[in-house]
């Protein structure tokens, strides 16, 4: 049996202190951290997406942290394939890596097999399926997969068109069937320990709002005007208070009401975030409601230290 090098993944819902507890494991395991944070590889993007300090940055050594202009975009595969790059790098100087954010796609991607070839993605022929589905409705593919997939028709809902079409996509381009290709995916690509930090939803929200506030004290209003005067649109520019103040400089919403959508989605993806993560049965949460971070520090560093065993020893 092939041995995988350890790795630990701190995850769980914006605002809930993983920058914090990230870079204090850092110092106590002879690590560094990655970001796992899709929008913190944008530069002139610093306070609104909750980027470390530059201080909290010279404590511990970051990556995948301002790398690109906020015009050019940035992938899953993009993330991918920077930080097995990164994972690598580290290893050979006996680093342990440390992974930290709240996107769930990107953690995944490099704790497990997820591929993202694009020999798996043939847009004429989906284009073919979509017209198919239009003409002889959507339950003549799902038939279609029935006859060529039927473990992964057992796991799609009929009425899924989009996952029925991307099923079939999959088994024309590579020859194997969904259900293998999931299969060969849920494979850990890494002995990983997946750190998860939770708190009191009122407590966390509460917190949320508070960041908002802080971020609009330090001047986020200033830092999204720029962006918007340059003329910087596309992916970066849906994030989370970007949008809004957009909406704002658009004439749209008033700052107060621009303010309190920043909240109200932030809350939201909170939400999202804490429900991904929950679905993953391999996470050990830690409720930091009512303890220190000191406290959350020996209890994760005893976990991965039991987890891992000789290699942190």
């Amino acid at each position: 049996m092939v041995k995988k090098d350890p790795i630990i993944a701190v995850v769980g819902p914006t605002a809930v202190g993983k920058t914090e507890l990230s870079i204090r494991l850092a110092k106590k395991l002879n690590g560094e951290i990655i970001n796992a944070d899709s929008m913190q590889v944008y530069k002139e993007m610093s306070i609104g997406t909750a980027k470390p300090s530059i201080d909290e940055r010279q404590q511990v050594p970051h990556h995948l942290i301002d790398l690109l202009p906020p015009s050019e975009p940035w992938t899953v595969s993009s993330f991918q394939e920077k930080a097995l790059q990164t994972i690598a790098d580290l290893k050979a100087r006996e680093k342990m890596p440390i992974m930290v954010g709240g996107t769930g796609l990107y953690v995944q991607a490099v704790t497990h097999q997820l591929s993202f070839s694009n020999a798996e993605t043939d847009t004429a022929y989906r284009l073919t399926l979509e017209h198919l589905a239009q003409e002889l409705g959507a339950d003549a593919l799902y038939h279609q997969l029935k006859e060529r997939d039927p473990v992964a028709a057992e796991s799609i809902h009929p009425n899924n068109e989009r996952r029925v079409i991307r099923a079939l996509e999959v088994l024309h381009t590579t020859g194997k069937r969904f259900s293998e290709r999931e299969q060969e995916q849920s494979i850990p690509r890494f002995n990983y320990v997946m750190i998860g930090l939770n708190m009191d939803r009122k407590m966390l929200y509460e917190r949320i709002n508070q960041r908002v506030e802080h971020m609009m004290e330090q001047g986020l209003v200033d830092e999204v005007e720029k962006l918007y005067h340059a003329g910087i649109t596309g992916q970066a520019i849906q994030a989370i208070g970007y949008k809004e103040l957009y909406e704002y400089f658009d004439g749209d919403v008033s700052l107060a009401e621009a303010v309190e959508r920043i909240k109200a989605r932030s809350r939201q993806y909170a939400k999202r975030q804490i429900t991904w993560f929950k679905n993953k049965s391999d996470v050990e949460w830690f409720d930091v409601t009512s303890q220190s971070m000191d406290e959350i520090l020996t209890k994760v560093v005893d976990f991965s230290c039991r987890k891992f065993k000789s290699e942190l020893e």
